[in-house]
């Protein structure tokens, strides 16, 4: 993967507790600095997996399983 290819798949929805997105696990502000600073996009790819991973064992469905996840929750 190219290294200045944004990591967000477009699902964006953010568990509450951290502000990682269940997608692609940027906050929102990491999404903002993605564009305005390019040198902190290395940092930013970085610590990714890892927060998809807890997300993951946390029971969360990330990347592009969490697509309906909004959905889910107005149904319950």
């Amino acid at each position: 993967m190219d290294p200045n290819e944004r990591p967000c798949i477009k699902i964006c929805e953010y568990e509450n507790a951290t502000g990682w997105c269940f997608a692609c696990g940027m906050t929102k502000p990491e999404r903002k600095a993605w564009k305005r600073f390019p040198g902190y996009r290395a940092a930013i790819r970085q610590s990714l997996p890892a927060r998809l991973l807890a997300l993951a064992a946390e029971g969360h469905r990330t990347g592009l399983a969490a697509r309906g996840k909004r959905r889910e929750a107005i149904e319950a």
